[in-house]
């Protein structure tokens, strides 16, 4: 079985002197990478590391989140990418469940190391272009030597729900995108700047360009949305990977600064949310190309359709499944549906991971043998072409961020004045969805929406915190007694 590192390492020998990587204003040489690669690779040996163990790393993009992935690699460990600002419950929760050996800190993260060390893991800091200092890390039990990553996600009960993927489903995703999109060619420099505890960011931009003879820009950041563009330009980005509420913050930069995209930009993907069709013609006005619209999961490491081209693209929708993907329209009771052609979209193949880690339960909710489901509700054209009509799960997509109801709701049922809360989406212009709040305050209480706000605030991510709290004496009802999320949403 190929694995990752076995790749990379060949590249970077063949790249010794060739630019991979633009960090802080300088290109690094494949054998600068290697050199980091092999410094983290001996200081986790020394620090008891081994074939089996996880490493958790708490990092924004940067050279570091690459290096320590191929170093663990090399031991035969997994990577597990988390959000830093994630929120205290929640990404304690995940390590609970992940269980590493170390978690990797940026240095400017102490009240975070402490509280993560107060839950009993060893926490170890690093400067961003290395090196990593050496450690005490802990004894867990092993997993498989196969699995390259696991990325971490709120699970629809608000519990931590975690998707272990192996170096083949990374491999093949990679270099199917590539060989699949006519326009990414080896020797184009790629930006790196969607957050790598994402798969979209960590597979499309991060590993495949590794793996794929491209180069790629990383920027810690995306705002402020000028350092974007000015890092585009300095190292002349040839292809744009983001999530739609970008490309509205880069137009409106570029509008309020003057200043432009590099000539170099020959192609943009989207992916993470559905992209506005109108949106396309602005960007194609602003910044010299239109967009490719792409869907995926991190399930499925993670890209399952993208437009192949912009000869061969279809505005409005995601393109066809990439090559290796089998696919499956069931109803919602998961039953095949015959010849029709709107259904709820399963998949089977080389990219789809198999489980959810230590979650059996939940591992039989989405996963039926090799197909899984993916919970949204799709058609597809005579050409195979795939349009997302609607999720089947009520997940409220946040620029590109998958937010569960119930995590949300989780946190406003804790707050003392509160009698129950419910959390729907809202339209937005920018991010597509924010969360909105339906609260029942507890009798006698005051509670503002202010209140509520800042309480969300010290809780969840900011992408998870509602926009907007309306207050409630009741929520509708179904004739079973379920709350009718529906109605609410219609309330905008």
């Amino acid at each position: 079985m190929e694995r990752l590192e076995s790749r990379i390492i060949s590249r970077l020998e063949s790249s010794a002197k060739e630019p991979v990587l633009w960090w802080q204003g300088e290109w690094w040489k494949g054998k600068d990478l290697e050199i980091l690669v092999r410094s983290c690779t001996k200081s986790l040996e020394r620090s008891g590391f081994s074939e089996g163990d996880r490493l958790a790393v708490l990092l924004p993009n940067s050279p570091m989140v690459l290096a320590l992935s191929i170093a663990t690699w090399r031991l035969g460990g997994t990577i597990s990418t988390l959000n830093a600002k994630a929120g205290q419950r929640s990404l304690l929760g995940t390590l609970d469940l992940i269980s590493p050996q170390a978690v990797v800190l940026s240095e400017d993260m102490g009240e975070m190391g402490d509280e993560i060390l107060r839950a009993g893991f060893p926490v170890v800091q690093t400067p961003l272009g290395g090196p990593l200092p050496e450690y005490s890390g802990r004894t867990s039990e092993k997993s498989d030597p196969q699995l390259a990553i696991i990325f971490a996600t709120s699970g629809t009960t608000g519990l931590p729900k975690a998707v272990p993927l192996s170096h083949t489903n990374l491999i093949d995703n990679a270099t199917k995108v590539f060989d699949f999109v006519e326009e990414l060619e080896e020797g184009d420099v790629m930006i790196n700047v969607l957050p790598n505890f994402h798969s979209f960011g960590y597979t499309v931009s991060g590993i495949m360009p590794l793996i794929c003879g491209m180069s790629q820009t990383i920027l810690p950041n995306f705002m402020p949305p000028r350092a974007t563009i000015e890092a585009m330009t300095a190292s002349r980005v040839n292809d744009l990977v983001v999530v739609p509420a970008m490309l509205s913050f880069l137009m409106v930069s570029m509008k309020n600064t003057g200043l432009a995209v590099p000539e170099s930009l020959k192609l943009i993907i989207t992916g993470g949310d559905r992209l506005n069709v109108q949106l396309d013609e602005r960007v194609r006005s602003a910044m010299g190309v239109g967009v490719l619209e792409g869907y995926g999961l991190t399930e499925c490491s993670p890209v399952v359709c993208v437009n192949p081209s912009y000869s061969r693209r279809k505005l409005g929708t995601v393109g066809p499944l990439i090559p290796g993907y089998e696919w499956q329209l069931r109803n919602m009771k998961g039953e095949p549906g015959g010849a029709s052609r709107e259904g709820v979209l399963w998949v089977r193949g080389p990219s789809v991971g198999k489980e959810y880690y230590k979650a059996p339960e939940l591992t039989s909710e989405r996963f039926d043998n090799s197909w899984f489901n993916t919970g949204d509700v799709v058609t597809m054209d005579e050409d195979g072409y795939v349009s997302i009509l609607d999720r089947a799960t009520d997940i409220i997509i946040v620029g590109g961020f998958n937010v569960y109801p119930q995590e949300v709701e989780a946190v406003l049922n804790q707050h003392s004045e509160i009698s129950a809360g419910i959390a729907v989406g809202m339209p937005h212009p920018i991010n597509g969805e924010v969360v909105k709040a339906f609260v029942m305050r507890q009798e006698g209480s005051s509670v503002t929406e202010r209140e509520i706000i800042d309480y969300c605030k010290k809780e969840l991510a900011h992408f998870k915190v509602p926009r907007k709290v309306e207050f409630l004496d009741s929520f509708p009802l179904s004739p079973t007694g379920k709350i009718l999320r529906r109605k609410l949403s219609e309330k905008q």
